[in-house]
């Protein structure tokens, strides 16, 4: 582990001292100073904490030899664009797999899914998820099943249990598409992406209900991204109108509309006459 080291180089490569960092953390200049020489270890809450303030992922500062990469490498991981959405270098996918050494799709029901926030690495955890096989998807892929919770992707209704491919390369993500993440701060969702990492190391999220704003997300705040593949329900959608019943129903709306107006006017008229 290089945190000791990385969190030392990086806040003497900012030209900060200890004390400008610790009050930007709101810690003690002595807790500081016990993380950089490994004296003391931080918890998750403290790692969470710098990763935000130097901008950088969780497990690059674990993993990764900072002061080791190149001067321009160092740059585009100041820039945002840390090395963790590159992929196989860095991130190992917990699973599990069947007699066959073939792997499961897990189910993660919403009760599991506060478990999966601590557990999502932890292959025990992993392992106690129940699962099944689809055999229309391939055997050489990975998938996992997520139950969604919410009406932010109606018409996919509320307690669907949605399937997707994992993502080993970020960088693959396709503009327009639907994924499964899972984030620091908001846990799993599942969202149309909008891949903005190139230009900022940031996605896009959208919802299909348009009642739901779009939102940002850095990249350092993902851990995981599943391609959706398709969604299991006991619930039929909300039927579609055709098109020319749509139509037809705006203009009735429209119609009801003029003519609320017209006796609200009336009204008023008789008011002030009377």
């Amino acid at each position: 582990m290089y945190f000791t080291s990385n969190i030392k180089f990086l806040r003497k490569r900012k030209g900060r001292t200890q004390e400008d960092v610790a009050a930007a953390l709101n810690l003690k200049r002595s807790t500081l100073s016990g993380y950089e020489n490994g004296i003391a270890q931080p918890g998750i809450e403290i790692l969470v904490s710098f990763s935000k303030y130097y901008n950088i992922s969780v497990d690059t500062l674990l993993k990764t030899d900072i002061s080791g990469l190149s001067e321009s490498q160092l740059g585009e991981l100041e820039r945002g664009y840390d090395a963790y959405i590159r992929g196989s270098n860095l991130r190992v996918l917990t699973t599990s797999v069947g007699t066959d050494n073939i792997d499961n799709i897990e189910l993660v029901s919403e009760k599991a899914k506060a478990g999966y926030t601590t557990g999502y690495a932890d292959p025990e955890f992993i392992s106690e998820l129940p699962h099944f096989r689809l055999p229309f998807l391939s055997d050489e892929r990975k998938y996992r099943t997520f139950q969604l919770k919410g009406d932010s992707m109606f018409p996919i209704p509320d307690g669907s249990w949605v399937t997707g491919e994992f993502v080993q390369d970020w960088r693959e993500i396709i503009s327009g598409k639907a994924y499964i993440l899972f984030t620091i701060d908001d846990g799993i969702v599942f969202k149309i992406v909008e891949n903005n990492l190139a230009a900022e190391g940031r996605l896009v999220l959208y919802s299909l209900n348009p009642i739901y704003e779009p939102y940002e997300i850095h990249i350092n705040e993902v851990r995981e991204i599943w391609k959706f593949v398709n969604y299991i329900s006991n619930e039929l959608p909300d039927p579609v109108l055709p098109e020319k019943q749509l139509f037809q129903t705006m203009a009735a709306m429209k119609n009801d509309l003029q003519r609320l107006k017209a006796k609200f006017a009336a009204d008023i008229s008789d008011a002030e006459e009377y």
